[in-house]
């Protein structure tokens, strides 16, 4: 008996399975986009508090329009490619056989042609997409792009144009060959699979379909026809060229005149590709669009590879001196327009400094560079801020503290000066919590801001040391201090830096806490937040993020990864979140077209708030013929890679064009944000208020405020790109700058034995390098010349609002040489030997920043503290233990001066020490044992009754007349006497009076 079977349906799910797989989908898609919509949530929360919820709406909406537009524009394009070739497909598919593999294919397409096509148009679209949201700050730049009012030297196309417009060309391009690959793949399957196209073979003619001829021609046609456009744009691309990278960025001989005709005749090339393409519509013959296919691709080899790279070796190389030298002559141009270092625009040069003797005179009445001297390096004096300022474990210092200036009045009187002062704010140093404190409760709403603003003057420290061992007073830097302490004594009306809200809870030690956040609030007027022994606090700022509703803290607790923010007791109505602590991190994010120094610095204003000041700075990758400078390699030096725990380096990144557009500022106190528009001929910038109006303030608003102007700084990052340019670009003659003749080099940091890291920058006050000997404000750096240690130049940039930006290089004749920084520091090393060999047991030894100072207009003084610290580790505070100098008399003698005090180490390298700012004598101790506090004082050079009597002065006075009218004769052998004669009275000068 045979039995009859019905037909098998489909398997179907049971209601139960359905709810299980939709459940376990809902879990999936919150896993993937709860948190990035939580992210974005928060976000929004935090733009909102701090005034620029304006910024995040645009990029918001920038990105979704653009992934919307691109989604549609390239999933359409690839769905219309697909479905076209179904809707095509021939009435009758033969079939291979029983066995035609094709046939599932076929069977599950022609179920649903639409989702088929759908599937991969929807992935590609979500591609491209992604790709255009992430683009979002090219299509703003497109949008509001400026005009630069400057045009390249080939195409005389405005500069803007390369900065703004043709990026965006290009993403659109980039976008369509995407689109266009993809639908020309899925159109040739499809109509494979539905036997539009047949493969010939076992006795089977191959065989394509007028409809899947004429799709896949027109396919291909419009991607020629837009590689033609690729062509095209390819020749604004070659004034970015790093053919000759080693040399110089930008088009070179082979560019212009062998890679740009090529791309011309291959642009035409591709246009008779898409014609022919486009005729096979018409034409049953495919031969004529495959000929047109292999013309294009020997074309793209011959002309677009082989023949540039004969030509450059057999023709350009052989004389490239001469033939590349209007194009060195561009890149000379462009680069020195694009990072503002323009000969007699933005760098005045002098030369010939060291050639004539200097002037004794002239050296010994250098006020302003010799009473600014700065004896205390703020990469080292760190340690001693932590031993005698930090009051608590959990309080902390940068490792590398700031230097800035102040006026104040020097021996109490009323006529105040410019000093510099190593500055830094008491900061809250997560990273130094005990075990004890490691609890949530503590690290999150007990442990929430610093206390005080440290100021040590530069230029003097609190008493002559003693010895290396001792560490008690002597060598040590003088605290300013402004804090909850200091500010509550009646004194502290006189202190030169007055603070009046000294609490930190925004800075740059804050954030090595991870998470880092504080919540802070109180409902009922309690205080939990500790503020002094014994005192707690309760922060009154309008700053945070509010935590009053169930909603917000399970916002934050998902953000964090932290239940205690919806179980915690510690948490109540009026709580408010802080985070984004850093000021270099709040800056970025309300500005995230902005590039940020890698330093902040603390300043005092008028008011008496603590501001940090970030600079700001806008970049593009790509102006015509400029040098592109790797940023992070250009600004990292000997100490950028100790930076402790702040340290921050560049984006690894090039860029061909930066600007110091923007100064911002954030207070310690509640963290506001503002925006100061600094370059008003920034372009760039410029683009960037129009995408985001309001956000930065204009030029006029920064005029308005005095006081920040007085603390504005040149941004050392900018003055590393420049130095390191200036170092070639000084050179402006193109055949010298080919063969690299004259060309500097940045020295490596000659205290630091084992690094090849080139030397920092320092900022000092010291002599304007204008001639007037008025004091100024400068960062500073010096460059020998190409693998030689003798020095070659002296760089210098003002920072004071006069000049500011001003850009002086300093020359010596390269005829004779000048010692450089590692040759003195060497000098120097055996010339204290002896010394160091005595207490190199007890103690270690460590060489601070080496200075190069220019004195009386030809001299050059070298100055370098020298400081000791015990070996033990958590004890360890550097004090001053000699001050080296490093001076080459009228004469040619060479004098070192190693002394415990700037003033004697002066006189010991023959240079009046009166104007030296020295010491004061050792204070009496306070209760408890330690030196008492300076109060109000200030650093102080020597009164008039310490002063040595008539005759000695009589003596000196005389033979320093006698030393002028030796130089005015010129006659060598009166120089030589009356020398010796000022070296005598100088060597009876501080004994007398005494």
């Amino acid at each position: 008996m045979v039995g009859t079977r019905g037909p098998i349906g489909r398997p179907t799910l049971s209601r139960r399975s359905k709810i299980l797989i939709g459940i376990g989908v809902a879990l999936l898609l919150i896993l993937l986009i709860g948190p990035r919509l939580v992210s974005i949530i928060t976000d929004w929360m935090w733009y909102s508090d701090v005034g620029y919820s304006g910024v995040m709406s645009t990029m918001v909406w920038t990105r979704v329009v653009a992934f919307f537009v691109a989604a549609l524009i390239v999933g359409g394009i690839v769905f219309v490619g697909v479905y076209a070739a179904y809707r095509g497909r021939p009435d009758f598919v033969p079939v291979s056989g029983p066995g035609d593999p094709l046939e599932r294919y076929r069977a599950v397409a022609g179920r649903k042609p639409w989702i088929t096509a759908l599937i991969p148009a929807v992935l590609l679209g979500l591609i491209g997409g992604l790709v255009a949201q992430a683009s979002w700050a090219t299509i703003q730049m497109f949008i509001n792009g400026e005009s630069f009012g400057e045009s390249d030297p080939q195409f005389g196309m405005d500069i803007g144009f390369y900065a703004f417009t043709l990026p965006f060309i290009r993403l659109i391009l980039d976008l369509s060959f995407i689109a266009l690959g993809v639908a020309f793949v899925g159109n040739l399957l499809t109509h494979y699979i539905f036997g539009g196209i047949r493969l010939g073979g076992g006795g089977r003619r191959g065989m394509v379909s007028r409809t899947a001829r004429v799709q896949l021609a027109v396919i291909v046609g419009v991607f020629m026809l837009l590689k033609a456009v690729g062509y095209w744009l390819d020749r604004y691309d070659l004034l970015s060229s790093d053919r000759r990278g080693d040399i110089f960025t930008g088009g070179t001989y082979t560019d212009i005149n062998v890679v740009m005709p090529s791309k011309l005749i291959l642009m035409a090339i591709a246009i008779v590709c898409a014609l022919a393409f486009f005729a096979a519509v018409f034409l049953r013959d495919l031969r004529i669009p495959a000929m047109a296919t292999v013309l294009m691709l020997l074309s793209a080899l011959v002309i677009g590879v082989i023949w540039p790279a004969a030509m450059e070796q057999f023709s350009v190389k052989p004389s490239a001196a001469t033939k590349e030298a209007d194009y060195i002559e561009r890149n000379i141009q462009a680069t020195t327009s694009a990072y503002r270092i323009r000969n007699g625009k933005d760098v005045q040069y002098e030369s010939n400094w060291t050639r004539d003797p200097a002037s004794p005179a002239a050296v010994n009445g250098d006020v302003s560079t010799l009473s600014n001297i700065r004896v205390l390096d703020p990469a080292v004096v760190s340690r001693s801020f932590v031993q005698r300022q930090s009051l608590r474990n959990f309080y902390g210092f940068p490792s590398q503290l700031a230097v800035d200036r102040y006026n104040v009045a020097d021996d109490g009187g009323s006529q105040k000066q410019m000093r510099d002062f190593i500055v830094a704010a008491r900061e809250l140093d997560p990273s130094r919590f005990n075990e004890g404190q490691q609890n949530w409760i503590n690290k999150h709403t007990v442990y929430t801001h610093g206390n005080g603003f440290i100021a040590a003057p530069a230029n003097t420290v609190d008493a002559p040391p003693k010895d290396a061992a001792s560490s008690d007073s002597g060598g040590l830097p003088k605290f300013y201090v402004s804090d909850l302490d200091t500010i509550s004594k009646p004194d502290y009306k006189s202190a030169p830096i007055q603070v009046k809200q000294p609490r930190i809870y925004f800075g740059e030690l804050i954030s090595n806490v991870d998470p880092d956040y504080a919540i802070v609030g109180s409902e009922n007027g309690e205080k939990s937040e500790y503020d002094q022994e014994g005192v707690r606090y309760t922060y009154s700022g309008d700053a945070g993020v509010s935590l009053g509703n169930f909603g917000s803290r399970l916002l934050y607790a998902v953000k964090y990864g932290e239940r205690n923010f919806v179980l915690s007791d510690a948490i109540n109505n009026k709580s408010r979140i802080l985070y984004n602590r850093d000021p270099r991190d709040r800056v970025s994010k309300v500005a995230p077209w902005l590039k940020t120094d890698s330093k902040t610095y603390p300043a005092v204003m008028a008011d008496g708030s603590i501001k940090w000041i970030v600079d700001g700075y806008t970049t593009l990758k790509n102006y015509p013929y400029a040098q592109r400078m790797a940023l992070a390699d250009a600004t990292t030096d000997s100490r950028a890679q100790t930076a402790g725990q702040t340290g921050r380096t560049q984006a690894d990144e090039d860029v061909s064009y930066v600007r110091n557009s923007v100064k911002a500022t954030v207070d310690a106190y509640t963290g506001k944000v503002e925006l100061y528009q600094f370059d008003e001929d920034d372009p760039v910038l410029k683009t960037w208020m129009k995408a985001f109006p309001g956000t930065v303030k204009p030029r006029s608003e920064l005029n308005k405020k005095p006081d920040l102007l007085d603390h504005l700084r040149y941004p050392e990052d900018l003055f590393k790109l420049q130095r390191e340019l200036l170092t070639m670009y000084h050179v402006s003659n193109p055949s010298d700058f080919y063969q690299a003749n004259n060309f500097w080099s940045v020295p490596n940091d000659p205290t630091a034995d084992d690094s090849n890291l080139p030397q920092p920058p320092y900022y000092f006050t010291a002599a304007n390098p204008d001639g007037s000997g008025k004091p100024s404000f400068q960062l500073t750096s010096v460059t020998t010349p190409l693998r030689r240690q003798n020095l070659a130049a002296y760089i210098t940039a003002a920072s004071d609002p006069a000049d500011y930006g001003k850009l002086t290089v300093t020359t010596t004749p390269t005829d004779s040489q000048t010692v450089g920084p590692r040759q003195v520091q060497e000098a120097m090393k055996n010339a204290v030997a002896r010394d160091i060999t005595l207490v190199a047991g007890s103690v270690n030894v460590i060489y601070g920043n080496l200075l190069t100072l220019p004195v009386g207009k030809n001299g050059v003084l070298y100055v370098q503290p020298l400081y000791t610290e015990s070996k033990a580790g958590d004890s360890a505070m550097p004090k001053v233990f000699r001050m080296l100098t490093y001076y080459k008399a009228p004469d040619g003698q060479v004098e070192i001066g190693a002394a415990p005090t700037i003033g004697e180490a002066l006189m010991q390298s023959g240079i009046d020490p009166r104007l030296a700012t020295e010491p004061e004598a050792e204070r009496p101790e306070g209760d408890d044992g330690t030196p008492a506090e300076p109060g109000s004082q200030t650093p102080s050079t020597p009164s008039p009754s310490d002063a040595p009597d008539d005759a000695a002065v009589a003596e000196l006075r005389q033979a320093v007349e006698e030393m002028t009218a030796a130089e005015n004769s010129g006659d060598l052998a009166k120089i030589g006497e009356a020398l010796k004669n000022l070296k005598a009275a100088l060597a009876k000068y501080p004994q007398a009076g005494s």
